[in-house]
């Protein structure tokens, strides 16, 4: 499933939609048409302020800032292309996480792995919160495992079903966290 950057669609009213990006496919047209249905029926479902149509079908006055029509409204598909890492890349960005972090390869698939140990549950919590902070801000969030001072990571992208740019961003974050000796 790929992933567009900055993808812009329109929902006209009676007019279905209409894309701003070049060379889209049919199947993906019809997804991004899908998407655009349901965010505005359940936007309207959640909020009877939101309208699909046109503004006169809203039942409570809103504040002028506020309001919307999602027949007029743009939709900005905003997910960051996520590529794997290429050969070049792993050799330039995996070998210092590899060789000098502590971060292994996992076996039978496409991502890293470290066990991080700490001098009590405190201090484990605390690296903890510092990185899930972090992953929130990046929306890229490791599998991890928590026993008393061990924490274990594995980071993956399963968007594109392997490590991306992401995994070493966050794996370099999660090092400068660890408390020196």
């Amino acid at each position: 499933n790929p992933f567009l950057a900055g993808l812009r669609l329109s929902r006209l009213s009676g007019a279905g939609c209409r894309l701003a990006a070049p060379a889209l496919t049919l199947e993906h047209f019809k997804l991004i048409c899908l998407v655009t249905f349901r965010i505005c029926r359940r936007a309207r479902w959640t909020n009877p302020n939101l309208s699909c149509g046109s503004q006169s079908n809203q039942t409570h006055s809103l504040h002028t800032s506020e309001r919307r029509s999602f027949s007029t409204t743009t939709v900005i598909y905003r997910k960051m292309v996520l590529a794997k890492l290429t050969d070049a890349e792993r050799a330039e960005k995996l070998k210092p996480l590899l060789d000098n972090g502590g971060w292994k390869l996992v076996e039978n698939r496409d991502a890293i792995y470290k066990e991080y140990l700490f001098a009590d549950f405190n201090q484990a919590w605390s690296f903890m919160s510092a990185v899930a902070l972090k992953a929130e801000q990046m929306n890229h969030h490791p599998e991890w495992f928590n026993v008393y001072n061990k924490v274990q990571v594995t980071l993956a992208t399963h968007d594109c079903g392997g490590l991306s740019e992401r995994d070493v961003r966050l794996a370099s974050f999660m090092d400068s966290k660890v408390p020196s000796k």
